[in-house]
């Protein structure tokens, strides 16, 4: 059975070409475009790794990561970003000091994301 991971990007370039790279590692995806749509998905859905970008509107990913650790604690989680006019470094140490079980900068490879979620899917919960 193939693993299945929720994207949440509101990029919907950035959220389609990640779809292609998660498609073509194997995974079933499940895409949302804000973290508030990502919040229904993930309870409707309960997916195997959450990848989540920082900066969104509507619910950004910060809010959409503490949310998600409440409602289901050992939920894995993988945090993207650009960085926008705070800085990526900045903005992903904070993603991880909330609840992200590891955190990947824009742009990336595919080998990147595939090691990212490798890690993050051998956490343990």
């Amino acid at each position: 059975m193939k693993r299945r991971i929720l994207l949440i990007d509101d990029d919907s370039i950035v959220r389609a070409t990640i779809e292609m790279m998660l498609s073509g590692l194997g995974y079933d995806v499940i895409s949302a475009h804000d973290g508030r749509e990502g919040m229904r998905r993930f309870t409707a859905e309960s997916p195997d790794l959450v990848i989540t970008d920082i900066i969104m509107p509507e619910k950004e990913g910060l809010e959409t990561i503490i949310e998600m650790r409440r409602q289901q604690p050992t939920a894995k989680i993988l945090a993207i970003s650009g960085g926008g006019r705070i800085g990526t470094v900045e903005v992903l140490d904070l993603a991880a000091q909330l609840g992200a079980d590891y955190v990947l900068g824009k742009p990336f490879d595919r080998e990147e994301l595939s090691g990212a979620i490798a890690r993050c899917l051998s956490v343990d919960g």
